[in-house]
């Protein structure tokens, strides 16, 4: 225990003698008192006997500081801190650190720091002190002796006791520290440089859910709680703890601060002619030491424009001096145009809000060092990944090969994209007119209507043999803002079995059909057919008035519905499509993705098991991707994003995936494959709190559950307004159409498909594209069939709910009955009581739910929840049925199996 600082107490004397009592498994240790000092320096060693070292993780070191005031008087509570058993580092990796002050309630005054460094050691050269008592004094302690070894586990400096205290007090059974023989020098500054020295270890928490007998994973598949030295600070507990230093990363505050040497090549001019042929195929080489970055080459241009940047990390930097070449692309040996150097320590730091530093002109040097004519535009900077240059740099640690071409850069670069507005467009065919078939006028025709838009094709029922049918079908179709697609209505003749023949078509562009907010009727309208798309679309050739088939229909798109892509259960927003209904955010969500460990590797590269590993998260309409890192089973990002929330009961979706796309010239048909996915619901966060965990990846697979690695975030809810927080939760989930006029879940699925494709589509046509794989992933567009196991948890959850109901009918069976007379009696005294007086009846009630609810209160969950293996069913399910549910359709097994099944 080495000081603490800002300790406060207010009482009659305004004056604080603090002393510090520890314990850890039914040990306690005492420190000094120090008269009237608010700041005290103690500087003493203190050493406890782990018992069970196999236990270890489970306990707690708690300091508790007090005030010493006399003899008689109650010590006042200064705060306490605890230390979990997890947290614990060997000797060479502990470093001090300030622990600030817990509350031991809501009306304390606790504040201030402790500054403490633990650690674990097996040194039999350590010996603990023996149990003395201890008197109340604010004097100095002289310390104990020791009389045997220990060859646990115990946490201190290894020192030699001097002599013994007499006994004052035979009741109080305490520890006492011992002086340590090494001299420590003070250490008056614990700031940020002290605290990056050795970062705190995880904690292992359980978050499956509430209760003290839920259901507890495997330490291995648990949330690790973290202490990182991110931007803004330490975070200790969801608080930071602020340094020494100011971050100078700006508003990225949730990630740790990383530096990049950025270089921008814009272009070049006036550049000489290499080739026999008098041309020049120029591309540009930024090399520090063993790390190289390569611009695009043009086929024959002396003034070519590349403004491509790259990006330099300043931890790999193995030179002091930059350099940039000029080359010309052959086919044997490539020629050297020129070069431009740069002193590292020369390079001026750029820190954003400011503006982008302006490229220069720089002569280029032939290689005996004399200047030429030609010359080239360069930009050189400092900075860190809060510079807006991050997100388009080429990092030069990334590529595998030389080729550093736009293919490969498109597909490693970290970029956000917006899904598209969707909404629902309702369609009802009612009648048509005067539908003649020109060949045979003779015969009556079996009409019926095919509705289409883009992709998406229905048809009516049943066939009518009439020349005016009537049908009142109603379709829904999902479509995508900016409405690029029409509504195309063709009316076809079944003449034969497999057989249709059209009689004419009528295209209705989106941008005609009226929108609604509300369930108000739509109105019909009539349309001419056509023989041709191309006819229908001619709108001169649409306004002659002329005798032809005619097509009765209402189309209306639907503004009131929210359109779901993804899971229910699992959804990030659940806003209508109408931004008339829109209500103001109620808050910001801060995601920061620090770094992963990938346990098993992906693929084979030079003979060794690597991984090429990027992060996609998606909130609402907005998908962030992370940049893609090369050859890396712990990959670092540090890349912070922020969303706009709307609605607490949403859920924030994580996943990691393996890239196998950076790599040019691979025609698109590989997948990238999915490491593991993190799901994190809004509801569980408190308000301006930082959750700093390390998640596990758990992926069920034919074997069973596995984990695939670790994902460590940062992740922050700030509410912007309580009151509109508040009164999300007095309104209903979904918007007020879905309860109106309510879809089928049948219905619902087969646009959730519609919708998941859509998104597909518009976001494989961004640049780099985000491929289905990894949209199909993040929706779980496959939840909604059928597996066993999905049954059984649903029926356990079923079972769940009216368990309630059936434990408070068996205690009134044997009230009933007189099994426990004691409750029996006092039930029927209560009874009376009601009887008697009719109008305790609610408050009654309302007394025994706040009662229960303030029980069940402490039991809540610290931590926001993952994946609760019991509540899935992931942890009893057999092979029989992970072979059911990963079986494919149509099946691959025998008949009799699944004649079985």
């Amino acid at each position: 225990m080495i000081s603490a600082q800002g300790l406060l107490q207010r009482d009659k004397h305004n004056s604080c003698s603090p002393f510090v009592e520890l314990k850890f498994d039914n040990q306690i240790f005492r420190a000094t008192t120090k008269h009237n000092d608010p700041n005290p320096v103690w500087h003493e060693c203190f050493y406890f006997v782990v018992s069970d070292p196999s236990v270890l993780s489970t306990r707690t070191l708690e300091a508790h500081v007090y005030s010493y005031q006399n003899e008689f008087d109650a010590k006042p509570f200064l705060g306490k801190v605890r230390v979990n058993g997890t947290s614990f580092v060997p000797r060479s990796e502990a470093a001090p650190f300030n622990y600030p002050l817990e509350k031991r309630s809501v009306f304390s005054r606790a504040r201030g720091e402790l500054c403490l460094r633990v650690f674990i050691t097996d040194d039999p050269s350590v010996t603990p002190s023996v149990p003395t008592p201890v008197p109340e004094s604010p004097q100095a302690y002289s310390p104990s002796p020791r009389k045997e070894h220990v060859k646990s586990l115990i946490t201190a400096d290894a020192s030699m006791a001097t002599d013994e205290r007499r006994e004052l007090k035979p009741k109080t059974r305490t520890f006492h520290n011992s002086a340590p023989l090494v001299k420590q020098q003070p250490m008056m500054n614990y700031g940020i440089h002290e605290m990056r020295a050795a970062p705190m270890p995880p904690r292992v928490v359980q978050v499956n859910g509430p209760g003290p007998s839920l259901h507890q994973l495997p330490p291995d598949f648990s949330v690790k709680e973290t202490s990182p030295l991110l931007g803004g600070g330490r975070i200790v507990g969801g608080r930071v703890v602020r340094g020494t230093e100011r971050p100078t990363s700006g508003t990225y505050d949730l990630v740790e601060e990383m530096k990049f040497l950025y270089v921008r090549v814009v272009k070049a001019r006036d550049l000489p002619n290499k080739d026999l042929t008098g041309s020049l195929d120029p591309y540009v080489v930024v090399k520090i030491g063993n790390f190289k970055g390569v611009t695009t080459h043009f086929n024959k241009n002396t003034d070519p424009e590349w403004n491509q940047v790259f990006a330099f990390a300043k931890d790999n930097l193995q030179s002091n001096f930059l350099e940039v070449m000029v080359k010309d692309k052959d086919i044997l040996l490539d020629d050297f145009v020129g070069i431009v150097k740069f002193d590292l320590r020369e390079v001026q730091s750029r820190v954003p809000p400011d503006s982008p530093l302006a490229p220069q002109w720089y002569r280029l040097e032939n290689k005996r060092g004399e200047k030429k004519n030609y010359e080239i535009m360069l930009a050189v900077w400092s900075g860190t990944q809060a510079d807006e240059a991050f997100g388009d740099a080429t990092f030069s640690d990334s590529l595998v090969d030389s080729d550093s071409s736009n293919i490969i850069s498109a597909n490693l670069r970290s970029k956000v994209y917006h899904s598209p507005r969707l909404w629902y467009l309702r369609v009802q065919i009612l009648e048509a007119q005067d539908v003649i078939i020109v060949s045979d006028k003779s015969r009556v025709p079996e009409v019926f209507v095919r509705v289409k838009v883009g992709n998406q094709m229905l048809r009516t029922k049943f066939p009518q043999r009439s020349n005016n049918p009537k049908w009142g079908d109603e379709f829904t179709f999902v479509v995508a803002e900016p409405f690029e697609d029409n509504l195309v209505l063709s009316v076809e003749d079944h003449t034969a079995p497999n057989r249709d023949e059209p009689v004419g078509k009528a295209v209705i562009l989106m941008n005609d059909i009226e929108k609604r907010i509300d369930d108000k009727p739509f109105h019909d309208r009539w349309v001419h057919l056509e023989d041709s798309i191309s006819d229908a679309m001619d709108v001169d050739k649409a306004k002659k008035v002329k005798f032809a088939t005619r097509l009765r229909y209402k189309a209306v798109l639907d503004g009131g519905y929210h359109v779901f892509d993804e899971s229910m259960y699992n959804s990030s927003d659940l806003r209508p499509s109408s931004r008339k209904l829109w209500k103001p955010a109620i808050g910001v969500l801060e995601l920061g993705i620090l770094n992963a460990n990938v346990f098993h590797s992906m693929k084979t590269r030079e003979g060794k098991g690597t991984s090429d590993t990027y992060v996609v998260a998606k909130y609402g309409h907005k998908w962030v991707r992370s940049r893609t890192v090369i050859n890396s089973m712990n990959p670092k990002y540090n890349e912070q994003y922020t969303w706009e929330v709307f609605d607490p009961a949403t859920v924030l979706t994580i996943c990691v995936f393996d890239n196998a796309h950076f790599a040019a010239g691979d025609g698109g048909n590989k997948r990238d494959q999915p490491i593991g996915k993190v799901r994190i619901r809004l509801s569980t966060l408190q308000t301006g709190r930082v959750y700093t965990h390390a998640y596990p990846l758990l992926v069920l697979q034919p074997t069973g559950l596995k984990k695939r690695g670790e994902l460590h975030l940062a992740v922050r809810f700030t509410c912007t307004s309580v009151s509109s927080m508040l009164m999300k939760y007095t309104k209903p989930l979904l918007p007020k159409m879905h309860y109106i006029l309510p879809l089928s879940t049948n219905q619902q699925e087969a646009l959730k498909m519609q919708a998941i494709n859509i998104i597909i589509v518009r976001l494989g046509r961004s640049e780099p594209p985000l491929r289905r794989e990894v949209v199909d992933y993040l929706t779980d567009w496959k939840s909604q069939l059928f597996s066993m196991r999905r049954s059984k948890a649903n029926f356990n959850r079923f079972t769940t709910v009216f368990s309630g109901a059936l434990s408070v009918w068996k205690w009134m069976e044997q009230v009933c009955t007189w099994k426990t007379p004691v409750t029996t009696a006092l039930v029927h005294v209560l009874y009376t009581m009601l009887v008697t007086f009719p109008e305790m009846i609610l408050p009654t009630v309302f007394l025994y739910m706040a009662v229960i609810g303030m029980w069940n209160y402490r039991f809540k969950p610290r931590f926001p929840p993952h994946m609760d293996a019991k509540l899935s069913y992931a942890d009893n399910v057999n092979s029989d049925e992970l072979d059911e549910e990963f079986d494919t359709f149509p099946t691959v097994r025998a008949p009799d199996i699944v004649k079985m099944r």
